[in-house]
């Protein structure tokens, strides 16, 4: 198979949690530690931080992998989901994965993977893993998928473990209750791992006190991040207030890999990586401006009642003369408690990502017709690109778009964008 029939089998063959829910989701490490152990355990070869939590781990990887590479580390970054290439998974330096190594690597385990029902996620993860042992990466930065204690990256030893914060997310798979979601995101909490934990906006007394017991059992040195108002000084390419929190986490995981690691990383490396996180790593989705003006266009992969909670804090601080919101879920979501932080006064445009997953106009039909009273300012489009192409024609240029509400609604529109410009 070539590249393309090989991602092409990738998708079709293997189930993937993201695009058809639960019905792909299989818990349990043994197939993972199966297929890793007849790879010849690819994840004992490198150094690793793993990084869990509800919202902000994929800044934080990608803050972290920056100022690493400014230290000039050979650094491997694990992430997902991906939103344009799925070559964005897998990266060293910020470089994306070769298209060879992954043909070669299905090519030589295809029949193990179809054999032991390798689930697609599994199959990413053990390829990491072959890829940064083969890349001789000094680290790996490994961002759990799901949860933590039974997310497939949940082999690794790491160097240090990091929960960037607890919000309730995933509820048919991580429970209702936010000890529940943090017993699960413990999961990747190692004996005698420090573990740093951000506190996001807010943490409970109660999930505190879990940590702190859950740490103590495994005899994990635990730290709890706190936003410094020193660290305002490292500047940021980010325009959302919410990535102080993410930046807050970065700096205590430095800090405490230099003084529990002995990896030494200059003050420097830490203004240049946090100022260059967007082309060292080729970051995007997060607070993402496609547009400065005529109009302004902002998409942002808010997906939680947390993560819409803070880009609607971040657009009461934006100037604009109309809102324009291009908004698509998928259907385990609590629509309706998403949909009170946006302003009733905003222009919607509603629409459903093209996977098994999506919340179907069908239903947000039915759900807009009990929440909101008057329509008028209401449209509902059978595809994101009809709903935006719908926005940006109606916005005048004093107006601000946003486009929210799953990964899947922001991938369509960054395909879209990356037809005609080449910076996505």
């Amino acid at each position: 198979m070539n590249y393309r029939e090989t991602v092409q089998w990738i998708f079709k063959r293997l189930p993937i949690y993201q695009k058809t829910g639960l019905r792909s989701y299989n818990p349990g490490l043994q197939r993972i530690q199966n297929f890793c152990s007849y790879l010849g355990n690819p994840q004992d070869f490198f150094k690793s931080i793993h990084v869990g939590g509800t919202n902000g781990k994929g800044s934080t990887v990608h803050m972290l992998s920056s100022i690493l590479q400014e230290e000039k580390y050979r650094i491997g970054l694990f992430t997902s989901p991906h939103l344009i290439d799925f070559r964005e998974r897998i990266t060293c330096n910020g470089i994306l994965i070769e298209e060879d190594f992954i043909v070669d690597f299905i090519n030589k385990n295809k029949k193990f993977i179809e054999k032991e029902n390798i689930s697609f996620f599994e199959m990413n993860t053990a390829l990491a893993f072959q890829y940064f042992k083969e890349k001789k990466v000094n680290i790996a930065i490994i961002e759990v998928g799901m949860g933590g204690r039974f997310d497939s990256t949940n082999l690794i030893n790491p160097e240090i473990s990091v929960i960037t914060n607890i919000s309730i997310d995933h509820t048919e798979t991580l429970g209702n209750h936010l000890l529940q979601i943090a017993s699960e995101k413990a999961g990747i909490i190692k004996k005698n791992v420090s573990v740093i934990i951000g506190i996001g906006r807010k943490i409970s007394k109660d999930v505190r006190f879990f940590f702190l017991q859950e740490a103590f059992k495994k005899n994990a040195p635990i730290y709890f991040s706190i936003k410094n108002r020193k660290d305002s000084k490292y500047k940021m390419p980010f325009k959302a207030d919410y990535q102080n929190l993410n930046r807050s986490v970065v700096l205590k995981i430095i800090s405490i890999l230099h003084y529990r690691k002995n990896i030494t990383v200059s003050n420097q490396s830490i203004k240049k990586g946090l100022k260059n996180v967007i082309k060292n790593t080729n970051f995007k989705g997060r607070w993402h401006i496609l547009q400065q003006k005529n109009p302004k266009i902002i998409c942002d992969i808010a997906h939680n009642e947390e993560g819409i909670y803070m880009i609607c804090e971040q657009l009461k601080k934006e100037s604009y003369e109309r809102l324009h919101l291009v908004l698509g879920f998928v259907k385990e979501k609590k629509v309706d408690q998403l949909l009170k932080y946006f302003s009733i006064e905003s222009f919607y445009y509603f629409c459903q990502p093209n996977i098994d997953r999506k919340y179907s106009i069908h239903d947000l039909t039915i759900l807009v017709d009990k929440l909101f009273k008057n329509r008028d300012k209401i449209n509902f489009f059978p595809s994101v690109k009809k709903a935006f192409l719908s926005a940006k024609k109606k916005a005048n240029k004093n107006d601000l778009i946003l486009i929210s509400g799953s990964t899947f609604v922001v991938s369509e529109v960054l395909l879209y964008y990356k037809s005609f410009f080449s910076y996505i």
